[in-house]
């Protein structure tokens, strides 16, 4: 025996049959504040300010990353000058 029921409601209505809080507004807020909050951040991705983010020494940063690059090439030890 097969049985087949179609109902025809939309989200809302099902969710109101079946006792669900409506969770729409608190949905509306998050992603505001998401959005504020990207919005904030959106700055950050200036290259200028990741630069000064990822070297705050400057090149001195750049140089002893280079320095550990060129140590581990040749084959050389951190101790090793």
């Amino acid at each position: 025996m097969k049985i087949k029921l179609d109902i025809d409601c939309t989200p809302e209505e099902a969710r109101k049959f079946f006792g669900l809080p409506d969770v729409e507004p608190m949905q509306k807020a998050l992603m505001q504040q998401m959005q504020d909050r990207i919005s904030e951040n959106i700055n950050q991705l200036d290259p200028e300010n990741m630069m000064k983010i990822w070297m705050p020494q400057g090149m001195q940063g750049f140089d002893q990353m280079q320095n550990m690059f060129w140590n581990a090439m040749s084959g050389k030890k951190p101790d090793d000058k």
